[in-house]
């Protein structure tokens, strides 16, 4: 059976903790395979609205095998908490497996995070302050410490006291802060290490097993294509891949294994963070959008800040879909627009001299760019009891149409609430 990806198409915030809440029905693992608790999947169930951070989208699922792969920055703390929120809900505890392989996120990965966007003043990235550059940094410097080493005390302090050699000369003398000690942080890490033990495996072996017996296998990425540092609006980008070509390496497939790729997009633009956002809303146009978006609102997930909004944009999510190699495009929060009159979205960019372009333009070309906008009519109806492309009124309808045609990659789910049965394919 085939792997299927589930990957954003765009800046994140696209709604793929729904679809894989959705598809992870059907599925015997639900696996992570980047990033770390620097963005959330909620997903809405019979236990509630859920903000899943690390865990992955599939813990409501009975029988359904949660995995955290090696590409995944994680944070013990943040983990545990996940797992307590789940148990006081009354959600039976979910069987997840932690990879011996997955590098930690530690106390010092965010003290420096936060340091760092405190220095940068003006010129921050707008990072959500969980470490996470820090400790990709870390990562690819050598200096990161895995799950496995919280089993073995005199690894683990030594590579503790390895990566404070040069981070506490930085803290005494670049952000004028006390030195941290290594046998300290060494001694909270291996309390974290006897409630992890019963979660560690090879889930590289695992998964490959799995995918050989013909399982079926949902990956999930976090955030979206154009926050890939490769692909997506450098600088304004996460610290690892999006795409779903590093979801094999990030979760311990072969490269072969994923022949279906699930990109989501909502029907309307949202970001998190800073960077150019073409199609951005401002005052009281924006905060009309804001309010009626999501479950809740267009907040982010984390840090709780009103997120960017703005119409949809073909251009960005085309080359979002190019670079993912979707499939297929699942398009999300169709319902939210059923309050307009008329429907925009940007079918072009205008470059600096006047010309038109279809193309996503790298960032220094981005900053430059205004959005041509197309204007359909709206539907004005509550189409959040649709079960059926052909329930949807003929407006709504033939917005979804146009999209397909913009992207060039068929709309296979549409969704029109926040809820898993308010999804239907076509």
């Amino acid at each position: 059976m085939p792997v299927t990806a589930i990957v954003g198409a765009n800046w994140g915030d696209e709604g793929k903790g729904k679809i894989t809440d959705a598809l992870a029905g059907t599925s015997k693992y639900v696996v992570r395979f980047q990033g770390g608790s620097n963005a959330g999947h909620t997903i809405i169930n019979e236990y509630g609205k859920i903000a899943l951070n690390l865990l992955p989208s599939g813990v409501c699922r009975p029988g359904t095998v949660n995995v955290i792969g090696p590409g995944v920055a994680f944070h013990a703390g943040d983990f545990f908490a996940e797992l307590d929120d789940l148990a006081r809900r009354g959600i039976p505890a979910p069987e997840i497996r932690l990879s011996e392989r997955a590098q930690l996120v530690l106390p010092y990965h965010r003290l420096f995070d936060s340091l760092e966007e405190e220095r940068l003043g003006d010129r921050q990235f707008g990072s959500t302050k969980k470490g996470i550059a820090p400790f990709y940094s870390d990562k690819y410097l050598k200096l990161g410490v895995q799950v496995a080493d919280l089993f073995d005390r005199p690894r683990l302090l030594g590579r503790l006291e390895a990566a404070l050699e040069t981070k506490n000369v930085l803290l005494e003398h670049l952000y004028g802060k006390s030195a941290l000690n290594a046998e300290a942080l060494a001694e909270e890490l291996l309390l974290d290490a006897e409630r992890l033990k019963p979660y560690v495996c090879n889930t590289t072996e695992l998964l490959q097993g799995a995918w050989k017996r013909g399982e079926s296998i949902l990956v999930e990425g976090q955030l979206g294509a154009l926050r890939d540092p490769d692909h997506g609006i450098y600088p304004y980008s996460t610290s690892s891949s999006t795409l779903a070509g590093f979801a094999p390496v990030g979760a311990g497939l072969p490269p072969y294994a994923i022949d279906r790729v699930v990109a989501v997009t909502k029907a309307y633009s949202s970001c998190v963070g800073a960077g150019p956002f073409v199609t951005e809303l401002y005052g009281d146009e924006a905060e009309e959008l804001r309010k009626r978006g999501g479950s809740s609102g267009e907040y982010g997930v984390v840090t709780g800040r009103p997120r960017r909004v703005g119409w949809f944009d073909a251009v960005a999510t085309r080359y979002g879909c190019m670079v993912q190699g979707a499939t297929e495009v699942a398009l999300t929060n169709l319902d939210v627009l059923g309050y307009l009159d008329e429907i925009p979205l940007c079918t072009a960019y205008r470059t600096a001299t006047g010309g038109l372009t279809e193309s996503f333009p790298v960032n220094a070309g981005l900053e430059a760019v205004q959005p041509v906008l197309q204007t359909m009519p709206g539907w004005r109806t509550d189409i959040s009891a649709a079960r059926a492309f052909d329930e949807l009124p003929a407006a709504a309808q033939a917005y979804v149409l146009r999209v397909e045609e913009l992207l060039g990659v068929p709309v296979r789910q549409v969704s029109v609430g926040p809820r898993r049965e308010q999804m239907f394919v076509r």
